[in-house]
């Protein structure tokens, strides 16, 4: 298996983020609920390796979901100085 591949199809790097930032949140909650549910299975068979995979891409998301929480800011504008005309 590819080290880099997705263990989930909504934890996919692939797929193409949604445009939106309510909407890129809501992919990112999707794909933390899909990495814990495979966490969980992960754990009950004893997979290590696997496990260590999926515990990486969990932080990658949860990093990812923090990061579209943030507020965005608002466009600064540049003060008219004599010199910006």
């Amino acid at each position: 298996m590819n080290r880099h591949a997705a263990l989930t199809p909504r934890s996919d790097l692939r797929c193409a983020m949604p445009s939106t930032t309510g909407l890129r949140i809501d992919h990112a909650h999707a794909a933390l609920a899909s990495l814990r549910e495979e966490e969980r299975r992960l754990e009950r068979l004893g997979l290590a390796e696997a496990l260590r995979r999926c515990r990486e891409q969990l932080r990658y998301w949860e990093f990812l979901s923090a990061l579209f929480a943030l507020p965005s800011a608002p466009r600064s504008r540049v003060p008219r100085t004599h010199g910006n005309r």
